[in-house]
Order: structure tokens, then sequence, then C-alpha cells
């Protein structure tokens, strides 16, 4: 039992550490693409619209809050 509690953590920690990677890389690419669009000339408003998010979330997103 306690060798399967040991591998059972080893586990958890190493599918933490892969979400924690894909999920900066998912954040650094919707920022990066915020930002294009407003300089493409999309609005925050709009930007929000696309996605289902308020204008001001968009704000903090392309500042990396």
């Amino acid at each position: 039992m306690p060798q399967e509690k040991a591998e059972a953590r080893k586990t958890v920690r190493a599918a933490q550490k892969q979400f924690e990677r894909e999920s900066e890389a998912a954040n650094k690419a919707r920022r990066k693409a915020f930002a294009q669009a407003q300089k493409e000339g999309l609005t925050l408003r709009e930007i929000g619209e696309e996605v289902g998010l308020h204008h001001t979330r968009v704000g903090q997103i392309i500042r990396g809050q």
C-alpha cells in the first residue's frame, strides 16, 4: 500500500506540473492574440464580445494581470 501511495503522489505531481506548463503557454498565447487584435484595430469591447469576457478583463489580460 505505501508503494501505491508513493506512485499516486508522483503521478499527481507530474500531472500538476504539466497542467501549469500548458496553462502558462495558453495564457501567453491568449495575451499575445488579444494584444495583436488591439493593434489591428479591435477595441477591448470588441475583443471581449468575441470571447465572452468583459472589456475590463480583456485589458487586464493584455497588461498581464
